[in-house]
């Protein structure tokens, strides 16, 4: 008995015609690639703008806060060892200190200077006014809502409030007597007395509001040889000089964005991403504090 005999399998190729190439995705149409594109840039563009209002908002409140610390504890030491500045002082640096009970103000760092940087740190001493407590006026600004917005409830003192100041030559006691704003000034004719500024709105402020105190007792020595305002200084103004700043910083932004991206084309994306995060957030945080400066000083 014979064994059967097993016939082959056909595993001849099939023809040409029968074989099937592997399936590829289709590229995307130009128009939905332009679509895809410019949906990416207007969310990215979104992004940073929500970025800089929560910056303004959040982040710029505690970098006040955390200047406000340091520059209290280096004016108290000043006011301790007698060295205090009771004349012209550099842009930022501590001169006074300020006590407004009645909205709830303490010990807030008064720097000198009132531009939108110095403004950053504190309320601002103009520099071409006496200093708070000395003979003649002194005019203080303050933001209503940015940067911890020191004087963002002034317009609800009321005439007999008390504002205390602090400075190398004591402390000073003023009475609050009366109101002005960007269209009617203080026509106060009391010699000694302090002239407190801010914005009319928490949004973007149209006008100023101004509460005028007048000195209780004698002032301290005016020294004089106070130094002459800048543009900056004003009430409202832009530091227009942040641009240049501002848009180095932006260069410098999209130079460590794109490293990042080449970076993660040789090497694991998300090692890439996460080593070159502090360098894009610093940077961002340095483009968002320059953008900062572009707007009116008592916002």
């Amino acid at each position: 008995m014979t064994a059967p005999v097993l016939e082959k399998p056909d595993v001849r190729p099939a023809p040409a015609a029968e074989q099937r190439p592997a399936a590829t995705a289709a590229p995307a149409p130009p128009g939905r690639r332009r679509f895809l594109q410019g949906a990416w840039a207007v969310s990215l563009a979104a992004a940073l703008v929500l970025g800089f209002v929560g910056y303004l908002f959040t982040l710029s409140h505690v970098q006040e806060r955390h200047y406000q610390s340091t520059a209290y504890k280096t004016f108290r030491d000043q006011l301790a060892r007698a060295v205090a500045p009771t004349g012209p002082a550099a842009d930022g640096d501590p001169v006074a200190l300020l006590d407004i009970p009645a909205i709830g103000l303490h010990r807030a760092v008064v720097v000198e200077g009132t531009t939108g940087r110095d403004l950053m740190r504190g309320p601002g001493h103009r520099r071409d006014t006496a200093l708070p407590g000395q003979g003649g006026v002194a005019v203080v600004f303050g933001r209503g809502a940015t940067f911890g917005a020191p004087f963002a409830e002034l317009s609800g003192l009321r005439i007999g409030d008390k504002i205390e100041t602090t400075t190398g030559q004591g402390t000073f006691t003023y009475t609050v007597n009366t109101y002005g704003d960007g269209d009617h000034p203080i026509a106060d004719q009391a010699r000694n007395r302090l002239v407190l500024v801010t914005g009319d709105s928490d949004w973007i402020p149209g006008t100023t509001v101004l509460i005028g105190a007048r000195l209780d007792g004698d002032p301290g020595q005016n020294p004089g040889g106070r130094p002459a305002t800048v543009p900056y200084d004003k009430a409202l103004a832009a530091d227009k000089g942040a641009l240049a700043t501002l848009q180095l910083w932006s260069l410098g932004l999209l130079g460590a964005v794109f490293g990042a991206l080449v970076l993660a084309r040789f090497w694991r994306r998300s090692a890439a991403y996460l080593s070159l995060a502090p360098v894009v957030g610093a940077l961002l945080w340095a483009v968002y504090e320059n953008a900062a400066a572009l707007l009116p000083n008592l916002y």
